[in-house]
């Protein structure tokens, strides 16, 4: 029986492995092996066992077709290392977390080298059995670690905790951001201290529009965290409204051909902000390249993966990341961690040959025992003073990450002191900084970053300056941001309030034309995509920004047009006034009866009504108005129209009466005269009142016949009810026409019938002319087209039929004699 066959859980894990395995068998050594891969680089006995895995020797050789030269020796793993020495030793000294319980620890050097980390993980899960081998023992050997620290970067996480996931064993990494590790389907057992990717991206595409950089370019690292990550930033940008001019992918041992490719599409693109999604070894490597072609004044938005990297900014000499920002992890302290990470000198006795190279590489100094000792070069005497070396090891801006580092060996002691048999959403404790630890279902903390700004300072060293904030923890709102000079980068600039954008055809969302809004809309905001109507009562300003109220248009008194209309309807009324007081005050004189004098005052009050009731179209139209104008004027002018029609009629019958034998004046006596006004004004009164009761006229907001205005009127409510009423008024008229027409030549010295006639040809003429020019009239002008007719149809009959008589009453008394008011054939005076 097969070990797979045996341990049926683990088959599969080891499955996927054997290519990875097998393949490095044929790796070229990427790092001087200090040892067999069995033995750790450092290790310490303890009741519990932590396992630890980090590049302590960088990937790099010195040869030509590499861009730059590294140490073989990688001080910042180094650190990390020592950070996670820190806190065990810290627990071991505590008498509050794990009494009685020592922690060991076994770490071991990679290299860079994926498949080294896996036969790592392997050996630190099995104890360093040829797992490969038959064996007849059971699957029931204790593993040989509680967890794994490590390792730095995502591809090689992945790695690791897909082979360690079947035996449950923690792999908890202080760096490794790609948000694919959440996945708990895949990676059951894999936790980190670092915010996943997941947030950070979406963080880095709001904090691109925030400054309103909606034309980009981006980079990243081609592996497992640069196109992860960038996937996800592409897709939150472009919900955004954010658009990629282009999106390349580059990893440090591509070939020149490659990095070139990508200068040229730098030096060719539009946009001038580049979000790098790149690690800092690949950020190193393309940085060189850049300087050699002078390719500064862009923007570079940066990811935690070199955004605080104080070796990425001494390496960039020629100022192409001047300005750049970017995420960054919250700065950290952890007291007591620096001064043991530089007490470097206690690892001589557990590691004596890792202390060895450590020193010779810190100092640049050699040991006499060293087999790669060289002429020429500076003795190691093991005293060499630490406090005065300024370089990567000494520089503690990596304090964020060592604080991760801290803080996973700090949750495996929290869960073995609760006696919880994995790490996971558990685990819930304060640091002695008082850093809350805690991890979501997903294996990941909240997500916290700082907003980190490159500013140059005079000496030429970079100042990283925090600008802003972003906290998953906190309610969902904009991250805090302060402004700052940022260059514009955009395929098309924004388009202001008052016009809206319009793709241009072919080309991507962020290349569009603005096109002001038409007559009636508006956009109050910058970037409109499209332009609003105004509700009817408003309408757009000159800008199309803004909506403002429509000017209500009617008929007032305040303008000029109104004003005159009601000066000629009170000088008609004042002139009615005084030919009333005239006729009043001859009121015994001949002319003045023989012309029917009840009648003749009676259409005098009836003029002076039709002159009045004009001023009820004067003014802002209301309910009570609009009803009362229409059948004001239509029962006055029907009150006017019968006086004449009455006075006609009697003249037409005191003729025939003065034919011998006729007794027809007693048919049509002042008591019938006075009937026949009554009747042919109640009608109309009947007219009116049904027009009233069935739809009357109301007030009304007229949006059509301006764009820009509002007009007030009066619509008619029934418009059957309106022509009724001026069709009565015009059969009248014309009745009373016709029967002045047939009496206009009547032996008289004085007849009153040709005045009517006169009077009635005006009325008729001023009213048929008013139909088409109230019907073309827009606006308010209807209205005055209304009054109009009213006033010159009321001086027409007020002129045609009284003027005359004043004047012989006051300029000419000797005509106004019975004598001279009789001639053949002349009625008798009344």
């Amino acid at each position: 029986m097969t070990f797979t066959q045996r341990c049926p859980g683990i088959g599969w894990a080891l499955l996927q492995v054997l290519l990875v395995v097998s393949f490095s068998q044929a790796e070229e050594p990427v790092c001087r092996r200090r040892g067999d891969l069995e033995k750790p680089q450092l290790s310490k006995d303890g009741d519990i066992m932590f396992g630890g895995i980090f590049s302590l020797h960088s990937s790099w050789k010195d040869r030509q077709d590499t861009y730059m030269h590294k140490p073989l020796l990688n001080f910042r793993d180094f650190q990390f290392a020592q950070a996670m020495l820190f806190a065990i030793e810290e627990i071991n000294n505590s008498t509050d977390l794990l009494p009685g319980i020592s922690l060991g620890y076994k770490i071991y050097d990679v290299c860079g080298s994926i498949a080294r980390s896996v036969r790592v993980a392997l050996a630190l899960a099995n104890g360093n059995e040829v797992v490969f081998a038959p064996s007849k023992e059971q699957c029931t050997k204790p593993v040989q670690v509680q967890a794994i620290m490590g390792e730095s970067s995502s591809s090689p996480c992945m790695a690791i905790a897909t082979v360690i996931g079947p035996f449950h064993i923690p792999l908890i990494s202080h760096y490794a951001t790609c948000a694919c590790l959440s996945d708990k389907t895949k990676y059951p057992s894999f936790l980190r201290t670092i915010p996943s990717d997941y947030y950070q991206s979406r963080a880095l595409a709001q904090l691109v529009k925030h400054f309103g950089w909606t034309w980009v370019g981006a980079i990243r690292t081609n592996d497992d965290y640069g196109n992860n990550g960038m996937a996800i930033f592409t897709e939150t940008a472009q919900k955004l409204g954010i658009c990629l001019e282009y999106s390349v992918s580059f990893f440090r041992t591509d070939p020149p051909e490659k990095v070139q490719h990508i200068i040229n599409i730098i030096k060719t693109s539009t946009s001038k902000v580049i979000v790098a999604f790149l690690s800092h070894r690949d950020l190193d490597v393309l940085i060189h390249e850049l300087s050699q072609h002078n390719l500064t004044g862009y923007q570079w938005v940066g990811v935690e993966g070199w955004i605080f990297d104080f070796q990425t900014a001494a390496m960039d000499r020629h100022h192409i990341l001047d300005g750049a920002i970017g995420l960054s992890i919250p700065k950290a302290h952890v007291s007591g961690m620096k001064e043991f990470m530089l007490n470097v000198k206690p690892l001589n006795s557990s590691s004596n040959e890792l202390f060895t190279e450590f020193w010779e590489t810190l100092f640049s100094c050699k040991f006499k025992q060293s087999k790669s000792s060289a002429e020429n070069q500076r003795e190691c005497t093991g005293d060499e003073d630490l406090s005065g070396v300024q370089n990567i090891f000494t520089d503690m801006s990596l304090m964020p990450l060592f604080n991760n580092v801290y803080k996973g060996v700090y949750a495996v002691a929290y869960a073995l002191h609760t006696d919880q048999q994995t790490v996971g959403q558990n685990i819930h404790f304060k640091t002695k900084e008082g850093d809350e630890v805690y991890f979501n279902e997903n294996g990941d903390p909240a997500a916290k970053y700082e907003i980190i700004n490159w500013q140059p300072t005079e000496n030429g060293i970079v100042d990283f300056v925090t600008v802003g904030l972003y906290d998953t923890s906190l309610p969902s709102e904009q991250p805090l941001i302060l402004f700052m000079q940022v260059p514009v980068s955009v395929c098309s600039e924004k388009c202001p309030p008052g016009t809206q954008k319009v793709l241009q055809k072919g080309k991507p969302i962020c290349c569009y034309d603005c096109l002001r809004c038409a007559e009636g809309e508006i956009s109050n905001i910058t970037d409109s995509i499209t332009c609003v109507r105004c509700h009817p009562e408003f309408w757009s300003n000159e800008r199309r920004d803004a909506c403002v109220k429509k000017e209500a248009e009617f008929l007032s008194y305040e303008e000029i047009m109104g004003a005159l209309l009601t000066a000629a309807s009170l000088f008609g009324t004042c002139m009615t006034a005084v030919v009333a007081f005239i006729f009043f005050r001859y009121r015994q004189t001949p002319i003045v009866r023989a012309n029917n004098s009840e009648l003749s005052f009676l259409l005098l009050f009836s003029l002076t009504l039709c002159f009045l009731c004009s001023l009820t179209f004067i003014g802002r139209p209301s309910e009570w108005s609009c009803m009362l104008r229409h059948t004001a004027f239509g029962i006055t002018f029907v009150l006017c129209i019968s006086c004449v029609l009455g006075k006609t009629i009697v003249v037409l019958m005191a003729f025939r009466a003065a034919r011998p034998g006729s007794n027809t004046m007693k048919w049509f006596g002042p008591a019938q005269q006075k009937l026949s006004v009554l009747g042919f004004t109640l009608i109309q009164v009947v007219i009116c009142i049904l027009w009233l009761s069935i739809s009357p006229p109301f007030p009304f907001k007229n949006f059509k016949e301006f764009k820009d205005k509002i007009i007030l009127e009066c619509a008619l409510g029934s418009a059957v009810g309106f022509w009724a009423v001026l069709g009565y008024i015009g059969v009248l008229a014309m009745l009373c026409f016709s029967l002045a027409f047939l009496a206009r030549k009547l032996p008289d010295n004085f007849n009153e019938a040709k005045l009517i006639t006169f009077s009635m040809l005006i009325f008729c003429a001023v009213w048929i002319t008013f139909i088409p020019a109230y019907v073309s009239s827009p606006g308010k002008f209807s209205v005055a087209v209304e009054i109009f007719a009213i006033l010159a149809s009321s001086f027409g009959l007020l002129i045609c039929i009284f003027i005359p008589k004043c004047y012989i009453i006051l300029l000419q008394p000797e005509k106004n004699t019975k004598r001279n008011m009789m001639g053949k054939g002349a009625p008798k005076l009344s």
